[in-house]
């Protein structure tokens, strides 16, 4: 792609002109998070400390927009807390791979989720301080979701879709260790696990009585789709915080690299010269590339229809839009 040459696009410039950016902020800053989140966050910041309050208050604002319709108004509440507590369980196990690369604490907390009966603190270089806080969480989010009314149909989908999120993690410490391996079609098939929008959605599903099977299929076709445009999202608003934490797996750079914008040499942390190559990315358009898609993959979801009759996959997909007018806003925050 000549990067150079892609002109601004014109959607994300829309949607940061609908509100101000600072008032968005405000409204995260001033989200009150349920009192689990917030006992649990104060745990988080004890043993791990890499994030900030701003992101737990950041997703769960954002659940209101993008949780599906088939989640009765009664439970969306309940969901919420689940799935906050949800996004600490698999951010703490981004931190660990990816910031710290902890990779014997990593897989020991894989396993609570999905093995638990496998899973053994005392394994060379496990860190039983994090496993505890891992293991305390998920323990919160598996009796909250045993009481769901479709916790059984929907449980090994949900494992399943944890286990691509687990993959995607791995998947950029790879790229960041090994960066002559990043290539853009990776970023993109890999990457967008990491965004664990199949997980969130299994969870909504385990708590729609309404939900029909048989459009289960086409949902999961939309998911895939819109999955893919949250990291888009992620990617343009993260990765020079990224690049100075030495992760090259995020897609802007990824392209970088692979277009020649970039040479692999000159990303290692203790370059001096870093700002500068952050600096070259941006004036060769990479971003707007992204942001370029963001909006052809949102033209495509917006004009297709998926079959789905039990879920309102518009509300869906603008849900998907307030995600992003929420990433431009918080650029380099979270």
């Amino acid at each position: 792609m000549a990067h150079d040459l892609v002109e601004p696009t014109t959607n994300q410039r829309t949607l940061l002109a609908e509100r101000e950016p600072t008032d968005l902020i405000t409204e995260i800053t001033t989200v009150e998070l349920p009192s689990v989140v917030v006992d649990v966050a104060g745990e988080y910041e004890r043993v791990m400390d890499d994030r900030d309050r701003f992101l737990w208050q950041w997703i769960h604002k954002l659940f209101d927009a993008f949780t599906l319709s088939s989640v009765p108004a009664a439970d969306r509440g309940h969901v919420k807390e689940i799935k906050t507590l949800f996004t600490v369980y698999i951010t703490t196990l981004d931190d660990l791979i990816e910031s710290r690369r902890d990779t014997s604490t990593f897989d020991e907390a894989c396993r609570v989720a999905t093995a638990p009966q496998t899973v053994d603190p005392d394994r060379p270089g496990v860190d039983a301080d994090v496993l505890e806080f891992v293991q305390d969480v998920w323990s919160r989010i598996e009796v909250r979701l045993k009481g769901a009314p479709r916790y059984d149909e929907f449980r090994s989908i949900l494992q399943y879709d944890i286990r691509q999120g687990f993959n995607a993690m791995e998947y950029t410490r790879l790229v960041s260790d090994n960066k002559h391996l990043a290539n853009g079609t990776g970023a993109r098939t890999y990457g967008a696990h990491n965004m664990v929008l199949f997980s969130y959605t299994d969870i909504d599903l385990m708590f729609s009585p309404t939900f029909d099977q048989s459009d289960l299929s086409g949902l999961r076709d939309l998911t895939w789709d819109l999955q893919k445009m949250a990291r888009i999202g992620n990617w343009v608003t993260t990765w020079e915080r990224e690049l100075t934490e030495g992760d090259y797996s995020a897609g802007v750079i990824v392209q970088a690299l692979q277009d020649g914008i970039v040479a692999p040499d000159e990303l290692d942390p203790a370059n001096q010269d870093l700002d500068r190559v952050a600096q070259r990315i941006k004036e060769r358009g990479v971003e707007e590339a992204f942001l370029a898609e963001w909006d052809q993959r949102h033209e495509e979801v917006s004009n297709r229809d998926y079959g789905v009759d039990s879920v309102d996959t518009q509300r869906f997909i603008e849900g998907m839009e307030t995600v992003m007018e929420y990433h431009l806003a918080s650029r380099g925050m979270k």
